[in-house]
C-alpha cells in the first residue's frame, strides 16, 4: 500500500479497489457507483464468489451428477456477474481485472473468500452491495456480513440497495462523522481522497444525550464533556477543510434523550443533508468523550440508506 499526504497527515492511498459482485441489480448499481469515485490511476478488480451447492442444500439431497450441474450453474452465474460489471466499467473507460472464486473447489465460505481475495490482492478498499436485513449481496447473511466488515484487512465501502439516487457523477456531498479518536481522524483524511474539488463537505460530531443503565457519570456531566470535545474536534476538521478548495461546513448534532443512538443520529443527518457518501472510522474507544466506533460503524452499516465508507485506521494509528 502506498502512502500519500493530505494536510500534512500521512495516509494510505486508495490505489487498489476490489469490487464484489453477484447477479443482483444492486451489484450493477454498486459497480456504477464505483466508476464515478475511482481516483485517477487506481486499479480496479472485480470478483464474484461461486457458492458451494453443498452449503445451499441439505447434505445428501443431490446426486453427484446434480451436484456437478449445480456447481457449473453457480460458476456460470458468478462469471456472468463479473462480465456485466466489467462492461459497466468499460463504458466508463476504466480497465479492470477480474476473478471468479469457486469455493466448492477451494473450500471455505463466501465471507472468508472475500477477505482472502482482499488480502491476497492487497486491496486498499473492498466494495460491496448490501440489502438491509438480508446481509451483504445475496450471499452474506446475518453475522457473516458483520464478520466481513470487522475482519477485512482494508477499508470497506457499502452501497445499500435502498440507495436510489441516480448515479451520474462522483459523490457531491460527503459527510464525515467524527468522534475525536485517531481512527476517526484517519477516516477523515482517507475519505477526502474521494472528494473532487466540486464536492461539498460536512463534518459532524454527535453529542450523545441518550441515557443508558451503564452510564455511571451523571448525564449532564456527560453532555457537557461531549459538547466541549465536539468543539475541539470540529475546529480541527475546519482547519483541514480550510486547506481545500471545497465548500465545507461543520456541525454538532444530538441524539434524543431516550430511544436513540449515535448511528441513528448520523443517518438522520445524512438524510437531511442529502449526503451521497458517509465516512465513518471503524475503531475507537468508549470513554467520557468517545464513541465505541466499532459498534457505531457496524450499526450504521446495518441501517444506512446512503453509501457508507468504513475507513480502517492507518498502521501508525
Amino acid at each position: 500500500m502506498s502512502t500519500t499526504h493530505l494536510g500534512g497527515h500521512a495516509i494510505h492511498s486508495i490505489r487498489r479497489i476490489l469490487v464484489a459482485v453477484d447477479t443482483s441489480p444492486e451489484s450493477a448499481r454498486t459497480a456504477a457507483y464505483v466508476c464515478h469515485l475511482t481516483p485517477p490511476g487506481a486499479r480496479v478488480r472485480v470478483v464474484s464468489v461461486a457458492e458451494n451447492p453443498r452449503t445451499l442444500l441439505p447434505l445428501g439431497s443431490m446426486t453427484d451428477g446434480e451436484l456437478q450441474l449445480a456447481r457449473a450453474e453457480l460458476a456460470r452465474d458468478a462469471g456472468d456477474a463479473v462480465a456485466r460489471a466489467k462492461s459497466i466499467f468499460a463504458d466508463a473507460g476504466i480497465d479492470v481485472e477480474s476473478d471468479v472464486v469457486e469455493i466448492s473447489r477451494q473450500g471455505g465460505y463466501t465471507a472468508n473468500a472475500l477477505i482472502d481475495a482482499a488480502a491476497q490482492w492487497q486491496a486498499d478498499l473492498l466494495v460491496v452491495g448490501a440489502r438491509q436485513h438480508h446481509g451483504m449481496l445475496r450471499w452474506i447473511e446475518g453475522t457473516v456480513s458483520e464478520f466481513v466488515t470487522t475482519q477485512a484487512p482494508c477499508s470497506i465501502l457499502v452501497v445499500p440497495a435502498s440507495y436510489e439516487t441516480e448515479i451520474q457523477s462522483s459523490p457531491r456531498r460527503i459527510l464525515f462523522a467524527l468522534d475525536g479518536s485517531a481512527a476517526s481522524r484517519d477516516a477523515l483524511h482517507f475519505g477526502l481522497q474521494l472528494a473532487t474539488p466540486e464536492a461539498r463537505l460536512r463534518a459532524i460530531y454527535v453529542v450523545d444525550r441518550a441515557v443508558r443503565l451503564t452510564d455511571i457519570v451523571p448525564i449532564r456531566m456527560l453532555e457537557e464533556a461531549f459538547v466541549e470535545e465536539g468543539k475541539v474536534i470540529l475546529a480541527a476538521a475546519a482547519t483541514v477543510f480550510a486547506e481545500l478548495p471545497n465548500q465545507a461546513e461543520t456541525a454538532a448534532v444530538e441524539t434524543a434523550p431516550a430511544r436513540d443512538d449515535v448511528a441513528h443520529a448520523i443517518i438522520r443527518d445524512a438524510q437531511q443533508w442529502h449526503a451521497d457518501l458517509v465516512v465513518v472510522g471503524t475503531h475507537g474507544r468508549r470513554g467520557v468523550a468517545r464513541w465505541f466506533l466499532g459498534s457505531v460503524a457496524a450499526r450504521t452499516a446495518r441501517l444506512t440508506g446512503t453509501p457508507l465508507l468504513l475507513a480502517r485506521p492507518g498502521h501508525e494509528t
